[in-house]
C-alpha cells in the first residue's frame, strides 16, 4: 500500500480527472491525500481520499509590480504549506492535474525527491504543467501533443482524460435517436464557470425552432447565478420543459439520457461526451490564451462526432439550424454518437494508475 498524494486547481476541468484516479488507486488499495485551493467548495462531495489539504496559490496573470510581488508572496507561502504537508505524509508519489495551485506541491515534491507526474488534459499544455514539466519524472497526457519541447517529450505517455464511475455509468446506455413524436432531450452548459453565451444565444435559437421540433423539447440548461432566473422565465413563458441551475451533481447521467449536447469544449467536458458516445456541437472558449479548447475538439470533429463552430460564427439562426438538423435526421445523430464513443477512453483511470504504480518508491 502507498500514499499517493494528487494536486489539482479548484475547478471541475482539473479535480473531475483526480478525482477518477482517486477512486481507481483507492481501489487497488492505495491512500490518496488532495492538495487543491479554497475554490474547491462544491467538488469535493464525491471526492474520495484520507485528506482533503488546501493550499494557498495564486495565478501569475498581472504586469503590475505591486500584484506580482503579492502572488509570488502567496505561492511562497502556497510552497511552505505544500513542503510542510510532503513532509507530514511522506507520499510515494505526488501527481498533479495543473492550474496553479499544483505548482507549490508540486515542486515541494520535486525539492523533496518524491517521484513526480503531472496529467495534462489539453491538447495544448498549460501554462502551470508547462512550468513543471521540465522538473517532474513523468508527463500524462489525455490528448497527444504536438507542440512540447523535445526535452519533455521522452517524459511523455498518452494515458487518456479519466472519468468518473458516474459518466462510464451513463456509457451502459446506448443512444437511441427519439422518434418525431418522442421528447428530445437538450443539455446545455459551459463547462464547471458557466458560460454566458448560452444564456444569450440560446433561448434566441430555441425561438427559431420548427414548432413541431420546439414542444417536443426537454431541455437541461447551466447557467450562471446572474442568467439563471431569465433563462428559467424564458423556457416557462414558451411552455418547454427545462431544468435550468448554475451546477448539477448529475451531469453525467443527464449527458447520457440526452439527445444532443452544446457546450464548450474544456477537456473533461470533451472526454466524458465521447465516452458516453452523445452528438455535441462544441463551441469552444474564443478568450483562452492557448486556444486549447478548439483543439481539444479538433479530434472529435475529425472523427465526425461532433460539429465544432467558433462563437463569433455562431449566430441564433446558425445554432437553430445545426439543433434541428441533428433533431430532424437520426441516422446522422445516431452516427455522430457512434463516432464520439469511438473516441472516447474509458479504460484511462486504470491506464495512468498503471503509470503511478511503475513509478520508483522513495524511503
Amino acid at each position: 500500500m502507498s500514499t499517493i498524494l494528487l494536486s489539482a486547481g479548484g475547478t471541475g476541468g482539473h479535480l473531475f480527472p483526480a478525482e477518477a484516479l482517486a477512486h481507481e488507486l483507492i481501489r487497488r488499495g492505495h491512500v490518496v491525500h488532495l492538495a487543491t485551493d479554497d475554490r474547491v467548495g462544491r467538488f469535493t462531495s464525491t471526492f474520495p481520499g484520507e485528506a482533503i489539504h488546501t493550499i494557498r496559490s495564486a495565478t501569475l496573470s498581472s504586469k503590475n509590480p505591486v500584484k506580482i510581488a503579492a502572488t509570488l508572496w502567496t505561492l511562497w507561502r502556497g510552497f511552505r504549506e505544500a513542503g510542510a504537508l510532503v513532509r507530514r505524509i511522506r507520499p510515494d508519489v505526488v501527481v498533479g492535474f495543473g492550474g496553479y495551485p499544483t505548482v507549490p506541491p508540486l515542486m515541494a515534491a520535486t525539492r523533496a525527491g518524491r517521484p513526480t507526474v503531472i496529467h495534462e488534459q489539453n491538447a495544448v499544455m498549460g501554462r502551470a504543467n508547462k512550468m513543471l514539466a521540465r522538473r517532474v519524472d513523468r508527463i500524462a497526457v489525455g490528448i497527444e501533443q504536438e507542440k512540447v519541447e523535445e526535452t519533455v517529450r521522452s517524459k511523455i505517455v498518452v494515458t487518456g482524460n479519466p472519468v468518473r464511475g458516474p459518466v462510464l455509468e451513463a456509457a451502459e446506455t446506448p443512444y437511441n435517436a427519439p422518434g418525431e413524436s418522442e421528447p428530445f432531450r437538450l443539455v446545455v452548459f459551459g463547462g464547471s464557470q458557466g458560460a454566458q453565451f448560452f444564456s444569450d444565444a440560446m433561448p434566441k435559437a430555441i425561438e427559431l425552432l420548427p414548432e413541431a421540433l420546439r414542444v417536443r423539447l426537454v431541455v437541461t440548461q447551466q447557467a450562471r447565478a446572474d442568467d439563471e432566473e431569465r433563462v428559467r422565465a424564458f423556457y416557462g413563458e414558451h411552455g418547454i420543459t427545462a431544468e435550468v441551475a448554475p451546477f448539477f451533481t448529475d451531469m453525467a447521467k443527464r449527458i447520457g439520457e440526452a439527445h444532443l449536447v452544446v457546450s464548450r469544449s474544456g477537456a473533461s467536458t470533451v472526454s466524458e461526451i465521447a465516452v458516453i458516445g452523445r452528438p455535441a456541437i462544441l463551441v469552444p472558449y474564443p478568450y483562452a490564451l492557448d486556444h486549447d479548447q478548439a483543439a481539444n475538439a479538433a479530434r472529435l470533429e475529425r472523427e465526425g462526432g461532433a460539429l465544432v463552430v467558433r462563437q463569433q460564427d455562431l449566430s441564433p439562426e446558425r445554432l437553430a439550424e445545426l439543433v434541428t438538423d441533428i433533431a430532424t435526421e437520426p441516422a446522422k445523430a445516431e452516427a455522430m454518437a457512434a463516432a464520439a464513443k469511438r473516441t472516447g477512453r474509458p479504460d484511462a483511470a486504470g491506464l495512468l494508475a498503471d503509470l503511478v504504480e511503475a513509478m520508483p518508491r522513495t524511503a
